[in-house]
């Protein structure tokens, strides 16, 4: 995390991390094993609890950061986002430019017949849309449920109070945002969080105010501040897979207007 971020400004995303080789030496003299689980599934054991292996880069982490790939019925593959889906399935925690890259070089191919112990099953054409569009789903689902558990405030005076308070754990804007009123809610969220003359700042995220109004429920949903550190901790490792996927996790955004500035996800 960034020496100039306070703790409670941005919820923690979870990051898959470098593969190490197979049994091999971890921090603390931890070994990292390698084993199926009960549905086949690569489970890496870090000592830290189970965490799931990407088939394509090696990498691995908990399975809140990667994205579990399903084979249908039909034996089409399909994103299975919420990792809800019986059967076998495969990990992924590459983003979307890699995936395509791997689909058209054959490699997601390889690595799904010895994930799934078949060749007969179909890649549609359309996989990466797909995975981008459940994850956008996930994200704004979850803000929804978020929104009706009572964890959110939206209104940028709401918003100002709350921020000054130092109440609000994750900062929201959407895409289309005023810079004026986003520069009036991340400077209130510095002054709350004793952080002025520092460059945090709220998150810019890949939504319209006319999608997050859909989403929330209610009208002309522009910031949105979680105020519950938990639900905020599950906003962000949803929003953080989405970002991560499209390519826009963890590093700076532009905004739709020049003048706004960036935005960053800091870390």
């Amino acid at each position: 995390m960034a020496s100039n971020e306070h703790p409670s400004a941005i919820a923690p995303t979870h990051r898959p991390s470098r593969a190490k080789p197979k049994g091999g030496p971890r921090a603390g003299g931890k070994h990292a094993e390698s084993a199926p689980d009960a549905g086949g599934e690569d489970v890496v054991d870090t000592g830290h609890g189970p965490e799931r292996r990407c088939v394509l880069s090696g990498d691995h982490g908990p399975r809140d950061g990667l994205i579990r790939l399903a084979l249908g019925p039909d034996g089409t593959v399909a994103p299975d986002v919420r990792a809800k889906a019986g059967g076998r399935g495969a990990w992924i925690a590459v983003d979307r430019v890699a995936l395509e890259t791997a689909i058209a070089k054959g490699k997601l191919k390889g690595a799904l017949a010895r994930a799934f112990k078949t060749a007969s099953f179909l890649i549609p054409d359309d996989l990466p849309a797909q995975i981008e569009r459940a994850l956008e789903r996930a994200a704004l689902d979850r803000l929804g449920l978020e929104a009706r558990a009572g964890n959110l405030v939206t209104g940028s005076e709401r918003i100002v109070d709350a921020a000054r308070k130092g109440t609000v754990a994750l900062l929201l804007h959407a895409r289309d945002a005023a810079a004026d009123g986003t520069r009036k809610l991340d400077q209130a969220l510095r002054v709350g969080l004793d952080m002025e003359g520092t460059d945090t700042r709220g998150l810019v995220i890949p939504a319209s105010r006319a999608i997050l109004s859909m989403a929330l429920g209610r009208e002309n949903v522009v910031h949105i501040a979680l105020v519950a550190p938990a639900a905020a901790a599950r906003v962000s490792d949803a929003l953080g897979r989405w970002r991560g996927f499209i390519g826009r996790n963890g590093s700076a955004e532009p905004c739709d207007t020049p003048s706004q500035g960036p935005s960053a996800l800091r870390n």
